[in-house]
């Protein structure tokens, strides 16, 4: 999906397919020119209000309007300045936050009527097509259809309110997780950021700003780049042009994934924690299997676990008993498929500790 804000939307436009960039570049210039020659005077500010509280009190105007809907209780008005000065203090006595918008022409407002039929022979004769890709209108604040190849539809796009927060709202809607602004400044992001805290849908979108005034150009694209691909937003990395060399970045946060990856401590007395079969046997604990057929198994000899191991001492000291090593042997020949032992010697006596 593709969105502007106000002539950011021609922007928008091109990269839909709607405009060649010939075109593009004639519907500015002459959008540029034919505002700049329109007389001086107008004024616009913004308020931290609704829409809807805002248009009774802009009802008994004539020369002032609604520009712009950024973001739900943010909007922006634009007319005639003293008509302007009215409804900001209107604002201010309401507790409403105001800012005055520093412009040189009052922009979305009655005051852009005189240029607009000669824009609109301007647009009549550029070329305009469908979009190729979704894009998102400030005139209706929903997808553009077959409306935006007619001449009408940019006229309209001068005088009309932007309704930039309606169109984040449709986008939303409609599965979008990852924005990015694309412009000189991080201007729109805090706008999308407000909309977005609207929805409340379990999930936490991201806004990425690529370029902002303060900051190196190329630094901040890269690492704007890098802080997208880190929230799921795909990045061709290898349109990255050669030679560019960058200085050193941030890289981006995350938080740290709470895992453990150490292995736990099996009980004493699960065997089969630790990759063993129970032995079933007074004196073996385990049994492991040998890739080659074989078995290793394992038990513990103490007199503590054993008492009866004390009954048989040389010179005080417990020493395993011949019939002991006979048993472990048949449990060993059980294991492997040799019931019967037809000799044992017994070389070492075994004293346990």
């Amino acid at each position: 999906y593709v969105a502007g804000h106000s002539i950011g939307e021609i922007t928008a436009a091109h990269v839909a397919g709607v405009l060649e960039l010939a075109d593009a570049c004639r519907l500015v210039a002459a959008r540029g020119r034919l505002m700049q020659a329109l007389p001086s005077g107008g004024a616009m500010a913004a308020i931290g209000c609704g829409e809807e509280e805002l248009a009774p009190v802009l009802a008994g105007y004539d020369q002032v309007a609604v520009a712009a809907v950024n973001a739900p209780g943010s909007v922006v008005v634009s007319g005639a300045s003293g008509q302007v000065e009215q409804i900001v203090e209107w604002a201010r006595q309401q507790g409403y936050r105001t800012r005055q918008l520093r412009v040189s022409h009052a922009f979305h407002s009655p005051l852009m009527e005189p240029m607009l039929a000669e824009f609109g022979q301007v647009v009549a004769g550029l070329t305009l097509r469908r979009p190729e890709l979704p894009l998102v209108s400030n005139v209706s604040g929903d997808l553009a259809g077959e409306e935006i190849t007619q001449p009408g539809y940019w006229v309209e796009h001068v005088r009309q309110p932007v309704r930039f927060a309606d169109g984040v709202h449709v986008m939303r809607r409609r599965g979008v997780t990852h924005f990015l602004e694309a412009g000189p400044d991080a201007q729109l992001t805090p706008m999308i950021e407000q909309t977005l805290t609207h929805h409340d849908d379990g999930e936490e979108p991201s806004v990425v700003a690529l370029l902002r005034r303060d900051r190196d150009e190329t630094a901040q694209l890269i690492a704007g780049l890098g802080q997208a691909w880190t929230c799921g937003t795909a990045v061709d990395w290898t349109a990255w042009p050669t030679g560019v060399r960058i200085g050193d970045l941030d890289l981006p946060t995350y938080p740290f994934q709470h895992r453990r990856y150490w292995l736990q401590l099996a009980s004493a007395g699960d065997p089969a924690a630790l990759g063993q079969t129970a032995a079933d046997h007074p004196i073996l604990g385990a049994v492991v299997e040998q890739p080659d057929g074989g078995a290793i198994l394992t038990g513990r000899l103490s007199v503590a676990a054993q008492p009866w191991l004390a009954d048989h001492a040389i010179n005080a000291t417990p020493i395993l008993p011949g019939t002991a090593f006979v048993e472990l042997a048949l449990r060993a020949g059980d294991q492997v498929g040799c019931p019967a032992i037809d000799e044992l010697t017994l070389h070492t006596p075994l004293p346990i500790p």
